[in-house]
């Protein structure tokens, strides 16, 4: 059907028709979805359909699947399987979380990222009612940029874009290939919340039912893996830090503690002469001391490293988190200890970022560092250490006795073929 005999249709017909046969379709798409793959049976059910005339598309908010029944059968006319693609695109996206970081990221990047890793999940799926013609040539491309970013989700694929940002022409060929909703209404409207523990709880349920229902299906690795991202628990490093806080007093007017009627009182009815003066410290609980391990091994680069310290020195430059005068100790090591700098002020911390190198880079072997902390300890080298956080790939041999401080192993990404951390510690994607 021609465009001008469609827009005659879809302004002249009963509407009431139009409404109902792309109810229909919409319906035959969920229904092609659950009969080949059963595992989103949970997910189909918790995001209904609802008609949303005029919006001329099929989209997502989190709570329904949203679609404006004339460009339902648009769509139909241009491939019967257009819908069904749609359809679940957007339920890849919801059970992968996608929308809920949409505030936190470059949007133009992260829609670009999110949609290219729904399609690659999509093609290795390989539902037939949802194969386009397009497919092939979409294919090539992922394959593409698997060579190049490794794993193709969509946290992967955003750190990708950018540290390596795609041109113009590049990017453009991109959106046209993956292009299927529009993401608008990911943006959460005034008081409106989106259910992330609904969507995430659902996403644990798809993964825990691949294995009954998808047993030796091939073509659901990528679905796996991004699965395991949505699931993965996010961590605010500042919050970790605060893990390690402890009592002390600090040389500040005690708000709490100090009375202002008496204060100024006194002023007024003796000149300069408060009757109460305000106490000059109070008890904070705030981070004093701690240790930074750096893996320096080959496999960590040097620009990695320099952009965790730098994350941790704009933490240590909220006075509100650390006490004016910190005990903090940067260990560089591999299979051993190669160097120990002390920060004890910000500038300390300033000038080991400009003026800093980075030595070893032989194997790794995390026991050296826990014994080198100790006997920094039995030299009287910290009062009340609470915590070390080592950066590191993770590769290496862990020690087996528990310390008595707290242990964060921070890892740049995910990597299932590494060897868990001991039971003791916190793991935690930085």
């Amino acid at each position: 059907m021609a465009e001008r005999e469609w827009a005659d249709l879809a302004s002249g017909a009963d509407r009431m028709k139009i409404s109902s046969l792309a109810g229909e379709v919409m319906g035959l798409a969920r229904d092609d979805i659950l009969m080949h793959l059963r595992f989103f049976a949970p997910v189909l059910a918790a995001m209904p359909l609802r008609e949303r005339p005029g919006s001329q598309c099929i989209a997502a908010d989190g709570r329904f699947c949203l679609y404006d029944s004339a460009y339902v059968l648009k769509c139909c006319l241009q491939d019967l399987r257009m819908v069904t693609r749609i359809y679940l695109h957007i339920l890849l996206h919801c059970i992968f979380s996608h929308p809920f970081q949409y505030d936190k990221m470059d949007q133009s990047r992260w829609d670009l990222a999110a949609d290219l890793a729904v399609e690659n999940v999509i093609l290795e799926l390989g539902l037939a009612g949802a194969a386009l013609p397009q497919d092939a040539a979409v294919g090539r491309r992922l394959q593409d940029l698997k060579e190049q970013a490794g794993k193709l989700t969509a946290e992967g694929l955003y750190r990708y874009f950018t540290k390596n940002p795609l041109s113009a022409v590049e990017e453009r060929e991109l959106r046209e290939l993956s292009f299927r909703d529009v993401h608008g209404l990911w943006k959460a409207e005034p008081g409106l919340e989106l259910p992330l523990d609904q969507w995430r709880k659902l996403g644990s349920q798809v993964k825990a039912d691949l294995q009954s229902f998808a047993r030796g299906r091939a073509g659901t690795r990528s679905l796996e893996r991004n699965l395991a991202e949505a699931a993965r628990e996010r961590y605010d490093y500042s919050e970790i830090l605060r893990r390690f806080a402890v009592y002390g007093e600090e040389l500040t007017v005690s708000e709490e503690e100090f009375d202002y009627i008496y204060y100024t009182y006194g002023l007024e009815r003796y000149g300069n002469l408060p009757l109460i003066e305000p106490l000059e410290y109070r008890e904070s609980r705030k981070v004093k001391e701690f240790v930074i391990a750096i893996d320096t091994s080959a496999s960590c680069d040097g620009d990695s490293v320099k952009a965790f310290l730098r994350k941790t020195y704009s933490i240590l430059k909220g006075h509100e988190n650390f006490f004016t005068g910190i005990n903090v100790h940067i260990l560089q090591c591999d299979n051993q200890v190669r160097e120990d700098t002390r920060l004890t002020c910000e500038a300390d911390l300033e000038a080991f970022l400009k003026q800093g190198k980075l030595t070893g880079f032989g194997a790794t072997d995390f026991r050296p560092v826990f014994a080198y902390v100790e006997k920094l300890r039995e030299a009287g080298e910290f009062e009340n250490l609470k915590g070390l956080i080592y950066f590191t790939d993770g590769y290496g041999i862990y020690p087996e006795k528990m310390p008595d401080y707290q242990v964060v192993f921070a890892f740049l990404e995910e990597d299932g073929n590494r060897a868990p951390v001991p039971p003791w510690s916190m793991k935690v994607v930085v």
